[in-house]
């Protein structure tokens, strides 16, 4: 089939699209930002422990004594060498960390109490003081980048790993949630909890006989693990995670499947290779399913993932239309949440800025009737998604493609989108009407769809435009009506042009896909 004949120029106009594929790469990268930015929240970083009792708790000295100290007693007793003195005194400011509150965090931090708590930590013979420290630990480590900080040079990473190895299974789950907080601050201490060999003594932790509450702090710890770039986690621990995270995969718990779909999300923001680690372990099948589940906390990572997967190289994005993705996400994109709609489109839109059998493939599963829809009807955050992806889709397509696409119905919808208040979206969608017409002229079809387009109210939405208060919009409009409708050019369309500056710089593409 023919292909549009464009310059290499105006191939690199669009969010994704271009024959010039490390450009388009880098602007797919770029243009994802904003949906993490938006969805940063959705996975906690830090967890802070309130429970105010644990069944699995060692017994403690003085059962059934309750004890209330002041900051000065406390201070006085984790000083002492008397173990149950510092077992009380420990007890009780983790019980003040743990207010649901306004947890005092700084003056326990500023009361010089975490040297003492780390040493509490090596205390073996007495596993309910380890059990209180590695919590109080946790606690702070919950905080402020600097608390955690007070935390990590407080010397606790080293002997939190240990306990790792502890016989006593609060004690040792204790110290996976304190490693969790650490390495979800950020690349920083993340990497200081992996160069302390934590990875190996996690993984040998998952077995099917650990308690649910325990496997899911570990997929949770794990998953901060992969958090975070500049820079990513060094590429021996994605090696030593990538199969456990599989496995986990495998799990039929909701929170723990959540978080490793959000541990692989993190592993697959980055480059090629990095997306390429995860391709080859054969997940997507599994993603794929995943991205069918009713509950929220599953498909959205699990869908975020694979969008990231299809950023891509071609033969990345290929094998995830094998594995079934577009299966899914034409279904994804009547999802009941705008948020899932969006995620779908962007995933959409970087299969469209694909290879023209990429975009034959969209066709196959009969993506246009609902990209339309939610051009028509959806929320404006989804639309403009929908817009990139059209947008796409009509720079790469063959002259039979982008025919089925003004079939489809996706003029209208363009069209209205004309008065939409986003300089950006206006202004792609008025090359891709441009685009088209320009098909339409090779075909010697540009009558009729001039005609539809005045129909839909085209020509009156574009002739407005030339009066816009954005010199880019007015001149892409001018640029359309003098080149497609101008044959009746009056007066007042000629003084515009001559208004308009003619040294105009035309519209920076690259810029607008970092969106």
């Amino acid at each position: 089939m023919p292909t549009l004949d464009a310059p290499e120029d105006r191939r690199r106009k669009f969010k994704y699209c271009g024959k010039d594929a490390s450009l388009r790469r880098q602007q797919r990268m770029a243009v994802s930002l904003e949906l993490r930015k938006a969805k940063k929240d959705e996975q906690t970083l830090k967890r802070r422990n309130i429970t105010s009792f644990c069944p699995d708790t060692p017994e403690k000295p003085a059962k059934g004594v309750a004890v209330s100290l002041t900051l000065g007693e406390i201070i006085k007793g984790v000083n002492s060498s008397d173990p149950v003195l510092c077992f009380q005194a420990t007890q009780t400011a983790r019980k003040m960390l743990s207010q649901e509150k306004n947890p005092p965090l700084k003056l326990v931090i500023e009361a010089g109490l975490i040297p003492r708590m780390v040493e509490f930590l090596k205390s073996s013979p007495y596993p309910c003081l380890q059990f209180e420290a590695a919590w109080a630990l946790t606690n702070i480590a919950s905080g402020t980048s600097e608390q955690t900080r007070a935390v990590v040079e407080g010397g606790a990473i080293q002997p939190l790993i240990e306990l790792l190895s502890s016989p006593n299974v609060a004690v040792c789950e204790q110290a996976v949630w304190a490693l969790g907080n650490i390495a979800g601050d950020g690349p920083e201490f993340r990497d200081s909890v992996i160069s302390n060999n934590a990875i190996p003594h996690l993984l040998a932790l998952i077995s099917p006989t650990l308690p649910i509450t325990f496997l899911r702090n570990i997929t949770w710890t794990l998953s901060n693990l992969c958090r975070n770039k500049n820079p990513y986690p060094c590429d021996a621990a994605v090696k030593q995670l990538l199969p456990a995270l599989l496995h986990l995969l495998q799990h039929q718990d909701s929170e723990i499947l959540s978080d490793a779909c959000w541990a692989l999300s993190y592993l697959t923001d980055g480059c090629n290779k990095r997306i390429g680690q995860v391709v080859d372990t054969g997940v997507l099948p599994r993603l794929v399913v995943l991205m069918t589940s009713s509950e929220l906390n599953v498909l959205t990572p699990s869908l975020r993932t694979v969008g990231n997967i299809v950023t891509g190289t071609d033969e990345q994005t290929q094998v995830a239309i094998d594995a079934g993705v577009l299966n899914v996400l034409p279904e994804l994109l009547q999802h009941n949440k705008p948020s899932i709609q969006k995620e779908a489109a962007w995933a959409l839109s970087n299969v469209a800025a694909g290879p023209c059998h990429h975009i034959q493939q969209l066709l196959a599963y009969d993506v246009l009737p609902p990209l339309v829809a939610v051009l028509k009807n959806g929320e404006f955050k989804v639309q403009k998604e929908a817009v990139w992806m059209v947008a796409n889709f009509a720079t790469g397509a063959t002259m039979d493609q982008l025919i089925q696409l003004v079939h489809s119905g996706v003029l209208e919808p363009l069209v209205n989108l004309l008065t939409a208040p986003d300089v950006k979206i206006v202004l792609i969608i008025l090359d891709v009407i441009s685009c088209i017409l320009q098909a339409a002229e090779k075909l010697s079809e540009k009558e009729n769809l001039c005609l539809l387009i005045e129909e839909l109210g085209g020509i009156d939405r574009i002739e407005a435009l030339q009066l816009h208060e954005n010199r880019q919009i007015s001149r892409a409009a001018l640029n359309i009506i003098e080149k497609h409708f101008g044959e009746e050019e009056d007066e007042s369309l000629t003084l515009l042009s001559q208004v308009l500056d003619q040294d105009y710089e035309f519209i920076d593409y690259e810029c607008l896909a970092k969106k």
